[in-house]
């Protein structure tokens, strides 16, 4: 994989930029039960993925809550997240120092995930990562979240870069159909809590960790 086959780096966040998908689990668990819901940590395996709100919609016609608002528990677990998130600031091995060399080689970076703005923020800020990304948006602002490829369209749009020449770096199965929608190519590195998913050889590239990635380009 030669990285000057591409005019731009599109990334996922959750799983991706930051381990946050144990944190959604840990929000999710505590917000459900305050609810009287009987989910387990092991349900949540099913959404990973999609935006919250189709998240809580999922299990809302799974359980049928009596008397909770979708809204109410949305914002429940994007409070919760917050303060999480405030609490566990690490990047992932070697995000930081991707970030950088895409910025000293000028590639143009773009970030594209199913969590709300607020999050995004939050995530950029908490993480110092905000000057990387030419480009951030959410799947919030768009009809379809992932897999509909609507929100790394847009991302590629804000670059200027054509679909065909943006690389994207996801975590899911669900963010890999997604990209591939949208015709980029794709690197997976799974997310360490997500169950083993053969689905993912979809992508075109696997690799443990962003740090082994980086050591490829390093030496291409």
């Amino acid at each position: 994989m030669q990285l000057s086959q591409f005019d731009a780096v599109i990334f996922d966040m959750d799983g991706v930029l930051i381990d946050s998908e144990p944190l959604w689990k840990i929000a999710m668990d505590e917000v459900f039960k305050s609810i009287g819901s009987n989910l387990t940590k092991e349900d949540y395996q099913k959404t990973v993925g999609l935006r919250i709100d189709e998240v809580i919609r999922y299990w809302h016609a799974y359980e049928g809550w009596e008397g909770i608002s979708t809204k109410f528990v949305e914002d429940c677990i994007l409070d919760k997240m917050k303060t999480l998130i405030r609490e566990h600031p690490f990047p992932l091995e070697g995000v930081r120092e991707t970030l950088l060399f895409l910025q000293n080689r000028g590639i143009k970076t773009g970030l594209a995930t199913s969590s709300y703005r607020i999050l995004i923020d939050t995530v950029l800020d908490s993480l110092d990562l905000t000057p990387y990304f030419q480009v951030t948006h959410s799947a919030e602002n768009e009809p379809f979240g992932k897999p509909h490829p609507a929100v790394f369209l847009s991302v590629a749009d804000g670059l200027q870069a054509d679909p065909n020449k943006c690389l994207v770096i996801e975590d899911s199965l669900t963010g890999v159909i997604a990209a591939k929608a949208a015709r980029m190519q794709v690197v997976c590195i799974p997310e360490k809590t997500h169950h083993p998913e053969p689905k993912l050889l979809l992508a075109d590239w696997q690799f443990e960790s962003m740090r082994k990635l980086l050591k490829v380009w390093e030496q291409g």
